[in-house]
């Protein structure tokens, strides 16, 4: 479980989060959904140690992180994937040295058993036999896969997802939704998506969050996104330049 409780984040004069209250259950798969630039990508930040908050209390698994030693967030990152909005791929790198890269630097794995492991995490993704490709050669949606794999492959309790969609065509973009459902069914792992896909929010979410103004004002499943008379979500889930968001 991460729980996060009235937490405040502010580059220099901008107020980012104004008191974030949100409760990921272990298990789930959580999609916060919001504007560009509202704060998404900062929470996973907040919640993987990489920024501290301002104020607030961010738990994970029952430990206050927001009270955490350097020393103590290395040890919990190993805990957590990412599949980061631009895969993140090293270019110098091959596909197997990306998705191998953490085994590599944090496990006492015999370089055959990590060629085992790199090659079980692509063929979870669709993806046997590039392990010798570089990240030139393939696709963005090859790479968001090769991402994913690297994401995988500690076996982590939680998997972030930053705009896992973001710059697919529309079959890709369900390719990656199919897999993150898929590999929350296979691996039982608690996840947290932040995007603005309104057709991938659907799809892979157990409950939707909607951060507006540095504030979750939302919380519920698919369906009760889609009935809710909330003024704000219906103009962001319906795209409309009609309502109380503004457009500038």
């Amino acid at each position: 479980m991460i729980e996060i409780k009235n937490v405040f984040k502010s580059f220099g004069g901008n107020q980012v989060l104004r008191g974030v209250d949100l409760t990921i259950k272990k298990g789930e798969t959580m999609v916060i959904l919001g504007r560009s630039g509202c704060g998404k990508s900062v929470m996973l930040k907040l919640i993987m140690g990489l920024l501290r908050p301002d104020s607030g209390q961010i738990f994970v698994n029952g430990d206050e992180i927001t009270l955490f030693k350097d020393s103590q967030f290395n040890k919990l990152r190993q805990k957590f994937g990412m599949l980061f909005q631009a895969a993140a791929l090293f270019d110098s790198m091959t596909v197997d040295g990306n998705v191998g890269l953490a085994l590599r630097e944090h496990t006492n794995l015999s370089e055959k058993e990590i060629e085992k492991k790199v090659a079980a995490k692509l063929k979870l993704v669709g993806l046997s036999g590039v392990e010798q490709m570089k990240p030139a050669e393939l696709s963005g949606g090859m790479k968001k896969r090769v991402g994913l794999a690297r994401a995988i492959a500690m076996d982590p309790e939680y998997v972030l997802y930053d705009e896992p969609t973001t710059g697919l065509d529309p079959i890709m973009s369900d390719v990656i939704n199919e897999l993150i459902v898929c590999l929350r069914n296979t691996l039982s792992i608690t996840s947290i998506a932040v995007t603005h896909d309104i057709v991938s929010a659907y799809k892979i979410a157990d409950r939707i969050a909607m951060l507006y103004e540095g504030k979750i004002i939302f919380v519920g499943t698919p369906e009760e996104v889609k009935r809710t008379d909330n003024p704000v979500v219906r103009q962001f889930v319906e795209g409309s330049s009609q309502g109380p968001i503004e457009t500038l």
